[in-house]
């Protein structure tokens, strides 16, 4: 990691593969129902941001590894802070799907 590493922000096809590589992990989509009919990563589970609080639904254990991504980032970052604040310890925003370079479903 460079001294300006952070910049650059978060890198979805590198946290698409730490999703992969870890058992049990949710690959966490929280973009509109609309936005992910037109395409997403196999895999992933949508829940809009506006919708966060029912999390508890999907994922009953708030120490599960949750990789969280929408758009550009910036939802997925809010998400992340919500899910922190429900007392899921292990949410990581991985950033915007605009930027995978991986299949995307449709």
């Amino acid at each position: 990691m460079g001294l300006f590493s952070f910049l650059r922000g978060h890198d979805i096809n590198a946290g698409v593969a730490e999703y992969q590589a870890t058992d049990g992990a949710v690959l966490l989509d929280v973009r509109t129902t609309d936005e992910y009919r037109q395409g997403h990563i196999e895999g992933s589970v949508n829940l809009p941001l506006d919708q966060i609080a029912a999390i508890g639904n999907i994922v009953k254990n708030k120490k599960m590894p949750l990789y969280v991504h929408c758009l550009s980032g910036a939802r997925s970052g809010q998400a992340v802070s919500h899910l922190r604040q429900m007392g899921y310890t292990n949410a990581t925003n991985i950033g915007g799907i605009s930027d995978y370079r991986g299949k995307v479903v449709r």
